[in-house]
């Protein structure tokens, strides 16, 4: 588990970089996506990820490590949303960003504990593909409860599911690295 949680730590320094970088090019422009908007900006990267694993012949150079590192940080964006609420125009500043950045971070790192503690580090015997099947899975049950207002009868809610997006990006990570 000590590796994991350095692995970790690595991926989400990384993506915290691209995050900072991109958000002094625009600033909080994204804080007025709708939960579905970034849902879909993750279906996009996860789409892509999958094409690029199924070897379909690609014009853009970026491999499934840039689109990963994409996925993290739109789930974190949509962690933010759904705490803050979406504006009609940006509104934080760069501190107050990166705050609520680590804050996200933090709670989906405490959680990931808690899981590979009860399932004992199963994601490590899984292939990169299947992470990717399971990322698209969690697109499609977003978008079921987004139809239904938010509302689960049983289920985990939109923000379990964007904190197991990013956990399973940051393992495709570790596992690509490997």
């Amino acid at each position: 588990m000590e590796d994991t949680k350095s692995q970790y730590h690595q991926i989400i320094s990384k993506s915290r970089k691209i995050f900072i970088d991109k958000n002094s090019d625009y600033g909080s422009s994204w804080r007025v996506l709708r939960i579905i908007s970034l849902v879909d900006q993750i279906n996009i990267k996860a789409q892509r990820i999958r094409n690029l694993q199924n070897n379909i012949n690609n014009k853009i150079a970026e491999g499934q490590t840039a689109e990963f590192y994409g996925i993290i940080n739109y789930s974190i964006m949509g962690l933010i949303q759904l705490e803050k609420g979406v504006v009609d125009e940006p509104d934080l500043d760069s501190n107050q960003i990166i705050d609520l950045y680590d804050k996200s971070v933090n709670e989906t790192f405490e959680l990931m504990l808690d899981k590979n503690h009860d399932y004992g580090e199963a994601w490590r015997e899984m292939e990169v593909i299947s992470l990717t099947d399971l990322i698209i899975q969690k697109i499609y049950r977003m978008k079921s409860i987004l139809k239904n207002d938010g509302k689960t009868n049983v289920s985990e809610g939109i923000d379990a599911n964007f904190q197991d997006i990013l956990n399973y990006s940051v393992f495709a990570q570790i596992l690509l690295k490997e």
